[in-house]
Order: structure tokens, then sequence, then C-alpha cells
């Protein structure tokens, strides 16, 4: 409380966190292209085996009459599952007899085949250049996609477990700085890369400072922030993911080669290392820490961006001990970890909201780094992702204060769970129906994030709510590092992943509904508080079952 009355002397929503949400703001679009590039840069082009026939020009020269590419390519490249040129296999030897219109499938069937030993041609129509085209990540060799972004995933991951002890030791605004300059560096880097395993190194890097821009971010805007305007500043930091995926789709259309377009997202980062320096460090964090000085130094630099300078000129030293002394004073230690899993209450609690972190992580993560699965035009379902997600955000605030925290959890899940479902039942050929249950699927995930955002921070008491929330937060990750590996199962069945991206967050939707209501209540503090609810709640029902039955006795 110290602290706010600080912090509303020097303006809590003024000119400065005005300035503050552009320059934080600006860099979370451009990592929302980073985490979804590999829609783009790691997109599958049509491709077959390379052979001297069709793609050597001194061969193809000493055929005198040569048929038709077309004709060719039925006597060198097999048909593949879908009546197409197989992708993966090609004769052995030219299989002339093809040619003639009254051969059938028994001349070549059991024609001797081979893999593409000579590499692959590419269809470039699209994309000039992917990283699949670029490395072969194609037939025996696909499984690799999915590993790299995997491994994308996991840097977020490992980075999000090292910035949050970094930062609270060396500061919020200098270990932003550094991820800025690291995305920077790491994703430049990665657009040079000679080879795959320094690719998907540099990408790890680049992950890894994906994390620390999105912890600092939101902690730099909370703690600058009065508590009443708090939830309008993370609503619009929120939004800048939605806006990301606009513009992700947007460069990815004008920019067709996968280097270049790994260049045009990370250099603006450099950008960002430069104002950075410009940013405050967080004067609670300061305070907190004894650094009193240097805390003193940034509030009324704050006081005079805001126009509030004789305030900041009022801010002596003993107004910072004495706000130091009440923040340090301010509660008991919070409670450990265990608590949340040895508790009956808190136990279920944690297990539910973990899972609908993951549910969302997993098949979000799932399908969106997978938009060629969904629809043709990657690049417009991109861009409707993106549009369809600001609505979304923006609507499920009307519906959890409407119907209740633990229904609109349930159906943020099952929605995007069923359109999954329903399009294993969709033909490839009917790609707009395709595309538009993925745009639906999708920006309802965004809403099930909004709610679980909220609902999960309601479920637990204030000394355990971060802990709670950090638990989330890793079950989400693990989800977003398992969605990926699910698309192998298309080797068994191409229907198998969305069967299992569907099913998942049905399932969690449904146990959502097991979770107890919060709407309308306060925010418990301690265990106990939250265990005297519980425990009234239970007195009240049993003393409502027991006045029914005196009054049917009466009756009687």
């Amino acid at each position: 409380m110290a602290f706010a009355e600080l912090l509303d002397r020097v303006g809590s929503l003024g000119r400065f966190q005005a300035l503050q949400m552009m320059a934080l703001v600006v860099p979370i679009t451009w990592l929302t292209a980073q985490n979804m590039l590999e829609n783009f840069s790691g997109a599958v082009p049509g491709h077959r085996c390379w052979v001297p026939l069709l793609d050597n020009s001194t061969a193809q020269a000493g055929v005198t009459g040569a048929p038709r590419p077309e004709a060719l390519l039925a006597v060198v490249i097999p048909p593949g599952p879908d009546r197409q040129p197989h992708q993966c296999r090609r004769f052995r030897q030219p299989q002339w007899q093809l040619l003639d219109p009254n051969a059938t499938a028994a001349n070549w069937s059991e024609a001797a085949t081979e893999p593409c030993v000579d590499g692959w041609v590419y269809d470039r129509s699209t994309f000039a250049s992917t990283i699949v085209a670029e490395w072969d990540l194609v037939c025996d060799f696909r499984d690799l996609r999915p590993m790299a972004q995997s491994i994308y995933l996991a840097g977020i991951l490992v980075g999000a477990a090292v910035c949050g002890h970094t930062s609270d030791r060396f500061g919020r605004r200098l270990v932003l700085t550094w991820s800025y300059l690291q995305m920077a560096v790491s994703g430049s880097a990665a657009a040079f890369a000679p080879s795959f395993p320094l690719y998907c190194l540099f990408r790890f890097l680049a992950a890894f400072s994906v994390a620390g821009v999105m912890m600092n971010t939101g902690t730099l805007l909370m703690e600058w922030t009065s508590t009443k305007a708090r939830p309008l500043l993370m609503t619009l930091n929120s939004l800048g993911f939605s806006i990301g995926q606009v513009l992700t789709g947007a460069v990815a259309y004008g920019v067709r080669h996968w280097s270049l377009l790994q260049l045009a997202v990370s250099v603006p980062f450099f950008c960002c290392f430069a104002y950075s320096w410009w940013l405050p460090e967080s004067a609670r964090w300061l305070l907190t820490t004894g650094r009193l000085d240097r805390g003193l130094r940034e509030l009324q630099r704050v006081a005079a961006i805001n126009g509030k300078t004789a305030a900041g000129g009022a801010l002596t030293m003993e107004v910072l001990l004495s706000a130091t002394r009440e923040e340090l004073s301010g509660g008991p230690a919070p409670a450990r970890l265990g608590t949340l899993l040895h508790t009956p209450g808190l136990r279920l609690r944690t297990c539910i909201s973990m899972l609908c972190w993951f549910a969302f992580g997993f098949t979000f993560y799932g399908l969106a780094l997978d938009l060629q699965a969904l629809g043709s035009n990657v690049f417009l379902l991109q861009v409707l992702i993106g549009v369809v997600d600001v609505p979304a955000k923006a609507g499920v605030l009307l519906l959890l204060s409407r119907l209740g925290r633990r229904p609109s959890q349930a159906a943020s899940l099952v929605l995007p769970g069923l359109c999954v479902l329903a399009n294993t039942l969709v033909p490839h050929e009917m790609g707009a129906v395709r595309s538009v249950l993925a745009v639906v699927g999708l920006g309802s995930l965004g809403a099930a994030f909004t709610c679980i955002s909220i609902y999960g921070g309601e479920l637990f008491p204030t000394v355990l709510r971060m802990t709670a929330v950090g638990l989330g937060q890793m079950a989400a990750r693990g989800g977003a590092i398992l969605g990926p590996l699910v698309r192998l199962l298309g080797t068994h069945g191409s229907s198998l992943p969305l069967l299992v991206y569907g099913t998942v967050p049905v399932l969690s939707g449904l146990t959502a509904l097991l979770l107890p209501e919060t709407r309308g209540l306060p925010l418990p503090d301690t265990v106990q508080d939250l265990q005297g609810r519980v425990g009234a709640k239970a007195t009240a029902s049993t003393a409502g079952s027991a006045g029914t039955s005196v009054l049917k006795c009466t009756r009687l």
C-alpha cells in the first residue's frame, strides 16, 4: 500500500505509462512473429524426386522426339497414395511402356522403385525458399521439422525458468534489455545458419529470450501502474499478441524467402534494444532490494515525465525508508509449494488448473504452428486468426461476468476441441470450410487463455497465487513442446493428429466443471480463508438439506 501511494504521487496513469505501453507492446507484436515464424519459413512445399530424364537438360537433349513433361513424369515417378506423383519414391529405370494408352497399373506395379537418392525438386510457386527445401526435411527426414519447433518451444520453457530468478536478482529492465539484444543477434544469426543443427541452436537462443521479453514486459507494466488501471494495460498487452498474428501473415506474404523473413522479424529488436535503455527500472523492485538512491531517481524521473515535478521533488529518503519498511512488513511469508499438492481442496484446483493450461498450450501451438494442415492459404489464415482473436479476448470478459468463470472456462476449451474434431470429417478439397473451423477454433483458444489467466488467479489464495500461476505456465509450455510432436502420428493416419488435438481440450474443458465458481467472490488471502469458505459452503449445503428434510417430515 505504501508504494501504491508513492506511485499515485508521481502518477500511476499518465504520460509515462502511455509511453511505456507503446515502448513495450511494439516488441510484443514482433515477438509473436518469431513464435509463428515456422508456419512460413518451415512450410512444406510440394516435392518429388529429382530424376535426370526430367531435370537434367543434357539428358533431355539426348532423347529424340521426347514426350511432353507430363508424360515423362509418369514414366519416371510412380503415383502416390493420392494418385499424384509420389513425393518420396522414383522408378529405378524409366517405365516407357506406361506411355502406351492401353497400359494399366499391372504394367508398373511390380517395377522396382527407390528413394530419392539424388535429392528432390520443390514447388516454388508459393514460397521461394523454406528450411524444408534448404535442408531437405522431407520423406525420411520429415520428423526433423516438428523437432525443430519443439526445440524452439523448449527454449521458451528454459528461458522462463532462468529469467524469472535472474530478473529478481538483477532487475527487470536489465534482463529485458539483454533479451532484446539476444533476440536480435540470435534471430539474425539463424538467417545465415549454414546447417540445420546450427539453425536449431540459434532458434533455441532466440526462444530463450522470448521468455525474458514476455515475463519482464508484463512485470514492468504491472509494477508501474495503479491497481485500477492494471486490467486495461494488461488487456492492451494481450492484444499486442493478436496484432502480431496479423503482422506475421502480412510480412510473410511479402517476404517469401525463409532467410529474409527471419531477418525481417529479428532486425527490429535491435531498435528495441536501443530505446530500451530509456525505460526506467521498476522502482518497487529497487526499493524492496534496498537500492533506495536509484529508486528515488527513477520515481523523480517518472514524476517529471508525468508533469508532477513538484511531487517528485517532495520525495525524500525518509519517505522511501518508510515505504520500504511497510512493504517488507506487509504480511506473512508465503506458503510453500507443497501446500498446493498436500492440501485436499488445493490439490484438485492445482491439477485441473494445470490441465487447462496444458490443453491450451498443447492444442494452440500444435495447430498454430502447422497452418498448412488446416487450410490452403496460410497467409490469409494467419491474418484471420489474429483478427478473430481480438473480439474473442474482449468478449470473454463479458462472458466471465455474465455466465461465470466455470462455464466460460469449460466452453472456451470444449468449443475449439469440437471445431478440430469436426475438421477430421471435412474433406481436404473443402479448404474454405476447414479454414473457417480452424479460425473459430484457434480464436476460441485465445478466449481460453484469457479465462484461465483470470480464473486461475481467483482459485488460489494470495500467498500461493503466483506459485500456482507459475505451475500453470510450466504446464502450458510443456503442452506447447509436445503439441508439434503429435503431428508425427500422421504417418499412421492423416486424421490421427487432429483427433488428439481435439480430444485433449474437450476432456480438459469438461474437467473444468469440477472447479468451484468464483464470480463475485472476494479473493482469498490465506489457505485458512479458502478452507473457511469451503467449510461455510458445506455447512450451508448441509443446513439446506436438513431444512428440506424437516419440511418433508412436517408435510407428512
